[in-house]
């Protein structure tokens, strides 16, 4: 299977309950696959104007290919995966959690470098001390060549979702 079919499949999965878009660009780094997902629920009194409380949770994938994942590479996709909470998480009194799930698509399995640092890769974030919500990013390798998956410990909650079937 190549990245190209991968992606399709990835997209036709997805598409009943994220938005979608491919070959996105978000603030200057180009991403192969892009979807968003946003969930509010409110509870109300008497009529849906007189809201005592909501709740909003978002889920956010970016999935990109790289010919060969290395060290460097894997620090500027996270990086990219940390700076991108500054512009799409909007924390308020409303906001309840958001995840960013970032999918990393090559073609061989990397040095074991880094596949430690994808498993030890760790990013937590309270907004007014929980009080406003959180963010969780989860990391996925997946190669293409030897159907190998590797997670971090937020990653293994959706891993079946993006292994090669």
């Amino acid at each position: 299977m190549d990245y190209k079919e991968y992606l399709n499949n990835m997209e036709r999965k997805l598409k009943s309950y994220f938005d979608i878009e491919r070959d996105y660009d978000l603030n200057g780094y180009p991403l192969d696959l892009y979807a968003k997902y946003h969930f509010r629920n409110e509870r109300y009194v008497l009529s849906k104007k007189f809201v005592v409380y909501g709740q909003e949770n978002n889920e956010y994938i970016f999935i990109k290919y790289f010919e060969e994942v290395g060290e460097i590479s894997l620090k500027e996709y996270i990086d990219f995966l940390v700076k991108s909470i500054d512009i799409l998480v909007e924390p308020d009194n409303d906001h309840m959690s958001s995840v960013i799930t970032g999918v990393l698509l090559t073609n061989h399995k990397p040095k074991i470098e880094v596949i430690e640092t994808i498993k030890k890769f760790k990013y937590h974030k309270g907004f007014a001390f929980g009080f406003k919500g959180w963010v969780d990013i989860r990391l996925i390798l997946v190669t293409m060549d030897g159907e190998c998956i590797v997670t971090n410990k937020k990653g293994k909650e959706v891993s079946s979702v993006y292994c090669i079937q």
